[in-house]
């Protein structure tokens, strides 16, 4: 994996004519190779919910659906190092009917890829691109979580860079539509 970031990291090193792309009308930022490498933590990642592996997958989902995220860490205790992530995903492709009452253990997928909060933006995109994930956990050097990094914070991150180009975009851009307003009209 670690040879695929170092790939990645090579394209970055093109010339910034190349491969930078200018921000919005009104000034915004420009997405260059510097702004990949700024740490996980200018993403201002979310703290993680976690529950041990002993807690029942209805625990779960309901948690989930409570805060709307689409997984849970676990891990036995709040200083304790992570076990693995529920998504979702796992529910929808592990989850049999009848076993909302087992253990989230049971589901989760263990020892899940983690960064820190040190790591590059880059590191996450990487991970989340070719691993398929939409939630990488951050990690201290114990293995504790102390937050989640999601293709939504990526995005946002991203979107912040060229607020103009993107906010200003009408609802279905393919019909060529002049932008009405707010209100439709």
């Amino acid at each position: 994996m670690d040879e695929w970031i170092e790939e990645d990291l090579a394209l970055l090193e093109e010339p910034a004519s190349e491969r930078a792309v200018a921000g919005g009308a009104a000034g915004g930022r420009v997405l260059d190779q510097r702004m990949l490498r700024e740490p996980i933590r200018l993403l201002e990642p979310h703290v993680p919910l976690t529950l041990p592996g002993s807690a029942t997958v209805r625990e779960a989902i309901r948690l989930m659906r409570e805060h709307r995220i689409g997984c849970i860490l676990v891990a036995d205790g709040a200083d304790e190092p992570l076990r693995g992530i529920l998504t979702e995903r796992d529910l929808l492709l592990k989850l049999d009917e009848g076993e909302l009452d087992g253990s989230v253990a049971d589901l989760m997928t263990p020892d899940p890829e983690v960064l820190r909060l040190e790591d590059p933006i880059v590191y996450a995109l990487n991970k989340m691109s070719v691993g398929g994930f939409r939630h990488v956990p951050l990690v201290d050097a114990r293995r504790v979580a102390v937050g989640i990094v999601s293709v939504k914070d990526i995005i946002d991150y991203i979107v912040d860079c060229f607020p103009n180009d993107v906010r200003t975009v009408p609802p279905d851009p393919a019909r060529g539509d002049a932008w009405r307003g707010r209100d439709g009209g």
